[in-house]
């Protein structure tokens, strides 16, 4: 079996270019922008993320009490500008997203309202560690909830997620999970089958009812509210890639969560009511469950072969090392999705080959 390539490392330009950033950070809350006035030195890191956007947490100068949050979002690698317009579209829609407080677009800074520290992600393994399953139902029933209502917004100047960005995103898999991280060469009858794995995949992806999607809908970019916010749980995060396309595909980020799995069963049932209330809400899923059901299996595939690729290529190129505890349990959604379906046959005897396996008989549909 291949390999891993060793370790990279964080060149010294990066942490200069962080340390200028704090800097500009610090002199721009320093002057109050909009007014607002806040404590540069109570500057505490809240998170960071895959990208190179990293938050801040700041308490609010005397008298106003509270804290706020601070984007870092460099310019020329980020811009702000999408976030801005989808924080606009899902509050005028009813989403718990952060109210903007001040923008600085050149600079890159954005100052937001604080949605709390607490992630559905720590919510759901905080109730299953307490044995309280009606907690995460719940949870993932007010999710479900937030998610029909995201996906009513019509959203028609968001790009498309349209056929080259989602075979881009695929051909991530070959070239930073199977190459960079695995050291694997791919055989010319590998390459070929692999690639009629992705058309079968984006004819069925693009060929799917088309809705505003945020991208990133899962445990770690939900927020678990107090009963001061005013649209509820849970609050939206992450979203300024958002693009209309399959309507499966937020639905697949939240049930084959890369950071919390669930039983297939629990999967199933929520998919199902998931179903019962986009119907409800004259969303246009497919009339016929089993349909749906394998519309979402297959753009969950598409979405895993990309984060398979998205996790390699953060530790090989970004030095994130924390992403590939996540690697186990995203190959095992690839692999039990794959296993399922005859059109990914190519893909199953890649990844036994892959991973060192002997192949085994499966039912295929």
């Amino acid at each position: 079996m291949p390999q891993p390539h060793p370790m990279p490392f964080k060149p010294q330009a990066a942490v200069a270019l962080e340390d200028a950033r704090l800097q500009a950070l610090n002199a721009w809350l320093a002057d109050a922008p909009d007014g607002l006035q806040v404590d540069p030195a109570s500057l505490q890191p809240a998170s960071s993320d895959a990208s190179f956007r990293r938050y801040y947490r700041v308490q609010f100068a005397a008298p106003t009490s509270g804290s706020c949050i601070v984007m870092d979002a460099p310019p020329p690698q980020e811009n702000i500008r999408p976030f801005l317009q989808v924080d606009t579209l899902l509050r005028a829609g009813g989403i718990s997203a952060p109210q903007v407080l001040a923008s600085d677009a050149q600079q890159g800074f954005i100052l937001l309202s604080d949605l709390g520290c607490t992630t559905y992600l720590q919510a759901l393994q905080d109730a299953r560690a307490a044995d309280n399953p009606s907690r995460c139902h719940d949870l993932m029933l007010d999710a479900m909830d937030t998610l029909v209502r995201l996906q009513s917004i019509p959203a028609p100047e968001l790009p498309a997620y349209d056929a080259t960005r989602l075979r881009t995103e695929l051909e991530l898999f070959p070239r930073w999970y199977a190459g960079q991280h695995l050291g694997a060469t791919l055989t010319a009858d590998e390459q070929a089958g692999l690639q009629d794995v992705f058309n079968a995949l984006l004819a069925n992806n693009l060929a799917q009812p088309q809705v505003l999607v945020h991208r990133d809908y899962h445990s770690r970019n939900l927020m678990l509210l107090d009963a001061r916010q005013e649209h509820g749980n849970p609050g939206v995060l992450d979203f300024q890639d958002a693009v209309v396309g399959p309507i499966t595909y937020d639905l697949a980020s939240l049930l084959r969560d890369a950071y919390i799995a669930w039983p297939e069963e629990q999967q199933l049932d929520w998919a199902i009511r998931y179903w019962e209330r986009a119907r409800k809400a004259a969303l246009p899923v497919d009339a016929d469950f089993s349909v749906f059901y394998r519309d979402f299996e297959w753009m969950g595939l598409q979405r895993h072969l990309k984060v398979l690729g998205i996790f390699a290529r953060l530790w090989h190129r970004d030095g994130k090392a924390q992403y590939l505890d996540d690697l186990p349990m995203v190959l095992a959604y690839t692999r039990a999705t794959a296993a399922r379906y005859h059109d990914f046959n190519p893909l199953m005897r890649l990844l036994d080959r892959l991973q060192g396996m002997q192949p085994r008989s499966a039912y295929t549909f």
